[in-house]
């Protein structure tokens, strides 16, 4: 969920100059956004699983209402596959995980499509490192 409060773009200009410093390779940083995203998802799906349906009664939640009826739509169109998808999409990112864990989704199907979900995830970051350090050349 820190993606609530982390832009996308902090850490995508963090990694482009780790990586055109000289600081981290390529893999170093994909690695490294992978786990994190990982750990973030897990985090926000089982603290979904915790506090069940009573989280939309949260202060976090109503203050978050909108957001979390675009993601509560977007999971109910496209399934499991919200959970590929919700990783690339920034608006719903933060909260799908969470929302999934709402749903009751079973924890291993969570897991292995989550996992591909981080791992396309941290590979179009890596894109975008190298193709913005392309033009800054």
């Amino acid at each position: 969920m820190v993606g609530l409060f982390v832009s996308g773009v902090i850490l995508l200009t963090i990694s482009t100059v780790l990586y055109t410093g000289e600081l981290l390779s390529l893999t170093s940083i994909m690695a490294l956004a992978f786990v994190g995203a990982a750990i973030s998802d897990h985090l926000g799906y089982y603290l979904g699983r915790i506090f069940g349906t009573s989280f939309h009664s949260t202060s976090f939640a109503v203050k978050r209402a909108d957001q979390l009826n675009k993601a509560e739509r977007f999971i109910a169109k496209y399934g499991a596959a919200a959970i590929i998808v919700g990783r690339l999409m920034t608006a719903v990112r933060s909260l799908v995980p969470a929302l999934v864990g709402v749903s009751g989704i079973d924890r291993i199907k969570f897991t292995l499509i989550d996992l591909l979900a981080c791992a396309i995830w941290s590979a179009g970051l890596g894109l975008l490192v190298i193709g913005i350090e392309s033009f800054t050349s």
